[in-house]
C-alpha cells in the first residue's frame, strides 16, 4: 500500500505528501543544524508535538523523523532542529537553501492545546528540544494568561548562544542564570542545565534542576503546575516519576526511530498501562504524545 492510500484509509485528514524548498540551513556546534523549510500546508495544520517524515536524499528511500521546532502559518515555513547522527541526518545536512525536500507531515497526537494550568513547566532535553519551544510558542501566542518555565537540558553545547537571563525565577539556583535568547525575547522565562560546566547553567540534570524548582514551590503554587517534555527515554522516566511524587499531571512525547510514520508497520509500539489493562500502541499516530502515568518504562 502507497502512502497516499494509507493516509486516505486512515482518515487522517490533516496530513499532507508536500514538496518543499529549504529556505535556509545554519550549522551550529556538535554537529547540529537548523533548517527553515517552506511547506506551507504543514504549517498550516502542525500544532506542538506535530512531526514531519522526511526524505534525507533520493539515494536513501527510508524516511527520518523531525519534530517541528517552530511555524509561520502566514509565510508557510517550518523549523526543524536535528543533530547528525547516522547516514540519514548526514545526507540531510549536505542540503542547501533552494534545495528541495519531500515531507510527510504534520504527523502526530500533540500536545493538548486548552485548559492549562497557570504555570506550564515545559521541560526538554538534547533533540526533544524543538517541541518545548513550539508549544512554548503556542502559549505565548494564545490568548491564555500563563507563565510558563522551559528547562532545557543538554550535554552537547547549544543550538545558539546562550544569555544571562534576565526574568527572576524564584526557586532556581542563584548560579543558573543562563537562558535561550529567542524565550528570552518571548519573555518566557529558561534556564538551562549540562553536566558539562558551561556557564549559567545549573550543573547537572535538567530533572535535578525541576526537582529543586517544584520543591521550592509551596503547594497551592504548585497545584498550578502541569508538565510537558520531550527527550531521551532515561529522561522522559525522571519526568514521569517527577510527576508522580508532585501528584501533577503531566505529557511526555517519545522519541523512536520509525519506518513509515504513519501507522502501517507498528515498527515504533510503546506499551501503555491505561485503565488496568496493558496495549502496545504506535508513537507516530497514537502519540508520540502520551500522559506520564500511562507509559511502561521497564
Amino acid at each position: 500500500m502507497g502512502i497516499e492510500s494509507l493516509l486516505v484509509s486512515s482518515n487522517r485528514n490533516t496530513l499532507h505528501v508536500e514538496t518543499a524548498e529549504i529556505l535556509r540551513h545554519d550549522a551550529h556546534d556538535a554537529h547540529q543544524y537548523v533548517m527553515r523549510i517552506h511547506a506551507p500546508l504543514i504549517a498550516a495544520a502542525a500544532r506542538p508535538g506535530s512531526f514531519v517524515h522526511i526524505n534525507c536524499d533520493v539515494a536513501l528511500p527510508l524516511r527520518r523523523p523531525m519534530s517541528i521546532m517552530r511555524t509561520d502559518p502566514n509565510a508557510g515555513w517550518i523549523d526543524i532542529l536535528y543533530k547528525e547522527h547516522g547516514l540519514g541526518t548526514a545526507l540531510l545536512a549536505k542540503r542547501e537553501a533552494g534545495e528541495h525536500l519531500d515531507l510527510i507531515g504534520p504527523i502526530g497526537r500533540p500536545f493538548k492545546q486548552t485548559n492549562y494550568r497557570n504555570k506550564p513547566l515545559l521541560i526538554g532535553g538534547g533533540v526533544g528540544i524543538p517541541p518545548m519551544i513550539f508549544l512554548a510558542e503556542y502559549m505565548k501566542d494564545s490568548a491564555f494568561d500563563l507563565t510558563p518555565l522551559v528547562l532545557i537540558g543538554s550535554e552537547a553545547p547549544y543550538p545558539f548562544t546562550p544569555r544571562p537571563s534576565r526574568i527572576i525565577v524564584p526557586g532556581i539556583p542563584p548560579g543558573a542564570i543562563a537562558a535561550m535568547p529567542l524565550l528570552e525575547d518571548w519573555e518566557i522565562a529558561s534556564r538551562l542545565a549540562s553536566g558539562q560546566e558551561y556557564a549559567g547553567c545549573y550543573q547537572g540534570m535538567v530533572t535535578e534542576l525541576a526537582h529543586k524548582w517544584l520543591t521550592s514551590l509551596d503547594a497551592r503554587v504548585r497545584a498550578q503546575v502541569e508538565i510537558f517534555a520531550c527527550g531521551p527515554t532515561p529522561m522522559l522516566h525522571a519526568v514521569a516519576d517527577l510527576a508522580k511524587e508532585f501528584s501533577l499531571p503531566c505529557e511526555i512525547s517519545l522519541e523512536e526511530y520509525m519506518a513509515c510514520a504513519v501507522g502501517g508497520c507498528a515498527g515504533c509500539t510503546v506499551r501503555i498501562h491505561d485503565n488496568g489493562e496493558d496495549a502496545m500502541k504506535r508513537i507516530c499516530v497514537d502519540g508520540p504524545v502520551f500522559e506520564a502515568s500511562t507509559v511502561v518504562f521497564s
